[in-house]
């Protein structure tokens, strides 16, 4: 089992996860994937073998009003042959989040087209990498539009306007309002899109009342033997907020803790029945030092869990 975290790294200054420099400035992937490899060095030197990549690694990449970007992955050929290279030799398992305004169940023509060309530019990122099929790239069902079914049929002809090898990149994970495992399983049946569990959108809504192991199982089988799945974990925020005037509110449950409670995924792992093996995401806003003290913490409660993670 991998543990891995998303996007920014907390445990060493000065480590950037791309060119955020606005278009005025020229941004590059070839900046970028600069800055993954000293990325890559630091999980290295701390036996993390799992991570997140920006989602804008290439920015403005699709930018429909900014067509001198649209050609970086080209220019960058040799740079990502040789990232890729790097991420295998560390053996470390690599993915994207797809992000927010990428939706391909949008009534929005002009959005799909966006979301679709988004999509394309982060699979041919991961193809000029040379990665895997564990290399994946994470989306949701996306909006509601006020009808459920037509909404899930929606992200089905989106989704089979995308190549083919787009296509094979993408998994699918359930959310915390909208559309729960067992839709996602209803989108699989008629796509073969691989899904992803999540262990807190699952306990935030569940209107089945599926038992965690068996949605959780469910998730596992849509993947090909030869792949390791992925699951997402993560436990909610439960610190007191104050609003603009100092007064104190209640946080809300599907916001990420900073740290993952260590009780809670130590039940969570000595709850499940036997299952095929699966690496676990762990969304944290301590991203990697999250990780790390997750690790400290399995070493004094659950050491026997702990030689199990890679």
């Amino acid at each position: 089992m991998r543990l891995g975290f998303p996007v920014g790294v907390l445990g060493r200054s000065g480590l950037r996860s791309h060119d955020r420099r606005r278009w005025q400035n020229a941004p590059h992937l070839s900046i970028s994937l600069a800055y993954l490899r000293d990325i890559f060095l630091y999980l290295e030197s701390r036996q993390i073998t799992m991570y997140r990549m920006a989602a804008d690694l290439a920015p403005y990449l699709t930018h429909p009003d900014l067509p001198q970007f649209h050609g970086q992955i080209d220019t960058c050929a040799t740079e990502l042959a040789a990232v890729g290279e790097l991420a295998r030799k560390l053996n470390l398992r690599l993915s994207f989040h797809a992000p927010a305004h990428v939706l391909l169940n949008t009534p929005d023509p002009q959005r799909l087209r966006q979301s679709i060309a988004a999509l394309k530019g982060l699979a041919a990122i991961l193809e000029g990498m040379g990665l895997g099929a564990e290399a994946v790239i994470v989306v949701h069902v996306g909006g509601h539009y006020h009808h459920h079914q037509r909404a899930m049929e929606a992200f089905i002809t989106g989704f089979q306007q995308l190549p083919l090898s787009v296509q094979h990149r993408l998994v699918l994970e359930h959310d915390d309002r909208r559309f729960d495992v067992s839709d996602t399983l209803w989108i699989h049946h008629r796509t073969g899109i691989r899904l992803v569990f999540d262990n807190l959108h699952h306990q935030l809504y569940n209107p089945q009342h599926i038992p965690t192991p068996q949605a959780l199982s469910i998730c596992l089988a849509t993947w090909p033997p030869a792949q390791t799945p992925k699951i997402h974990f993560s436990t909610p925020a439960t610190e007191m907020v104050r609003d603009r005037r100092g007064a104190p509110h209640p946080p809300r449950l599907n916001r990420h803790s900073h740290y993952i409670n260590p009780f809670e995924f130590i039940a969570f792992l000595h709850n499940l029945p036997t299952m095929r093996p699966f690496d676990i995401m762990l969304e944290a806003k301590a991203r990697d030092l999250a990780l790390l003290q997750l690790r400290r913490h399995l070493a004094r409660y659950a050491p026997e869990t702990l030689a199990t993670i890679a």
